[in-house]
């Protein structure tokens, strides 16, 4: 590949030879659609374990592939939880810490390099993702019990963890899991001296061009094991207001847009040729408090803030009723873990007026800090909830900034986040998002709790449903109790896409345009 600088931070990529990627079909005689896809924003690298954000994976999820794979259409509405192989063909529990996994023969690269077992045991090695010295420390939260990774034959690798798992295979199908060609990442670190912006993979679109902060364009690789891809290429295009998005879709310039606003919904339905399709996702739109500031660290303020916020409302007034506000920092799919008793997110206004006086309040300014565009309905849910807190006696003001990931230690008083459920269980939110290698704790410095840390730590190496059920109780509490942050709800996604794409979009941000979930009649 050649890596060609270009004015206003463009990056362009593209391929010297298509014969070296599988012998793509050339432009001339492939009559398969070129696809352009309408997004908010866009990630700055395609590191896979990188850009572990919505922006990110929903690009990153068609350029490479894990081991074992999420179906999330083996169940209606691209909630299914089903695992199924992926560049594994089959995996097998040798103990109970152990856990064999057999690779798919004849799967190449986009570079024509065949996988092999050494190739995994790269990508999760402490070189890459899970040592002290990794350029990728977002996978210790992912593989904090992970001892080892080891290739025992070509095709065979094994996984050895410290303490019983019961969750590995799930997080071998997640999120920070997908492979990466070991040689390619290799030479492309030492060429930059740091972390490679563009890994090889193996999915069934690989990249041909990248602007930055303007597109992203994937090209179909024809030797994918999944098939040949539907499409010859696919264009990210960053369009951040929402209305260029929906005229672009309107008028034919884009086939797909994401981030469609619930009253635009009806709108978008009018036309002939195009519709809505809408999730409620496996994600929640959260505040995240800076416990460490003088105004903010006695917690009573804290939990004042979150019962002054009637999500209900919130619901109502932005998205229709059609988001789900959860009882806590818990969700159905977790079945036996989830405690359907818990009523962690309610509105009381009376209790937390009563908390503010208790607590000695006299009217210091709260600054909430908000990106205007990268969440939908944002701003507005900023707006509506600084009436809610004056309403208690709050005095919160905003701060709209384009560098919202910029501030830290008392620049930082209140922001927005979001946490995603990376797996059916507490450790695939609740512990990953506020555990030590979250964002709070880790990158903000917002907040931390022994307690809470302790019975993580547990949760990860107990198999017992009882004590895990308990350890999880305990988590719960101690967060909702020390109020670190809080939910707000799990918004509605839709997209805008042309009626003749078929395409079932998930729970999660990924886009999987893969041959069995993408058809162009």
């Amino acid at each position: 590949m050649m890596l060609i600088e270009k004015p206003a931070r463009t990056l362009v990529v593209a391929a010297a030879l298509l014969t070296a990627f599988g012998g793509a079909a050339t432009a001339q005689d492939d009559s398969r659609p070129d696809l352009t896809i309408a997004v908010a924003g866009l990630p700055p690298t395609l590191e896979p374990a990188k850009e572990l954000s919505n922006v990110g994976t929903r690009i990153t999820y068609s350029v490479y592939d894990t081991l074992i794979r999420r179906d999330f259409n083996s169940e209606e509405g691209g909630s299914g939880a089903e695992l199924t192989p992926g560049l594994a063909e089959s995996w097998d529990r040798v103990d109970d810490r152990t856990l064999e996994v057999h690779l798919r023969p004849g799967v190449t690269f986009q570079n024509g390099a065949e996988l092999t077992a050494e190739d995994v045991a790269f990508t999760f090695s402490p070189e890459r993702l899970t040592g002290e010295d990794t350029l990728l420390p977002e996978g210790a939260g992912y593989f904090a019990t992970l001892e080892s990774v080891e290739a025992t034959g070509p095709l065979t690798v094994r996984f050895t963890t410290t303490e019983p798992d019961p969750l590995l295979e799930q997080r071998l199908a997640s999120w920070a899991s997908w492979i990466v060609n070991a040689d390619d990442w290799r030479e492309k670190a030492g060429e930059t001296g740091g972390l490679p912006r563009f890994p090889v993979g193996t999915g069934p679109y690989m990249l041909d061009e990248f602007q930055a902060d303007q597109e992203i364009r994937l090209e179909a690789f024809d030797d994918y094991y999944g098939g040949r891809p539907t499409a010859a290429s696919v264009t990210f295009r960053a369009v951040p207001e929402d209305a260029a998005r929906i005229s672009g879709l309107v008028s034919g310039e884009f086939d797909i847009v994401t981030n469609i606003a619930p009253d635009q919904i009806a709108q978008i339905n009018s036309y002939d040729d195009i519709e809505t399709r809408s999730v409620t996702l496996a994600n929640s739109h959260v505040l995240v408090y800076n416990t460490n500031h003088p105004v903010l660290e006695d917690k009573r303020v804290r939990q004042a803030m979150n019962l002054a916020i009637d999500r209900d409302l919130l619901n109502e007034a932005l998205w229709g009723g059609q988001a789900t506000v959860p009882n806590s920092h818990q969700y159905p799919e977790y079945g036996d873990m989830y405690d359907a008793g818990r009523d962690d997110l309610r509105y009381d206004p009376e209790a937390a007026r009563a908390l503010l006086e208790e607590a000695g309040y006299d009217g210091e300014e709260i600054v909430y800090s908000t990106h205007p565009t990268y969440y939908l309905n944002a701003l507005p849910a900023a707006q509506a909830m600084v009436e809610m807190w004056k309403d208690v006696g709050l005095n919160v003001s905003l701060n709209v900034t384009e560098d919202l990931n910029s501030l830290r230690g008392d620049d930082l008083m209140m922001r927005n986040w979001s946490n995603s459920t990376r797996y059916p269980d507490p450790l695939g939110a609740l512990w990953l998002a506020w555990g030590p290698p979250g964002g709070p704790q880790q990158t903000w410095m917002t907040w931390s709790n022994e307690d809470f840390n302790a019975a993580g730590r547990e949760l990860e190496v107990t198999t017992d449903l009882e004590e895990r059920q308990a350890l999880a109780t305990e988590m719960l509490d101690i967060w909702a109790d020390d109020a670190p942050g809080t939910i707000l709800y799990q918004p509605l996604e839709t997209y805008g896409v042309r009626k003749d794409l078929t395409w079932q979009p998930y729970t999660f941000y990924y886009m999987d345009l893969r041959p069995d979930n993408l058809e162009v009649e």
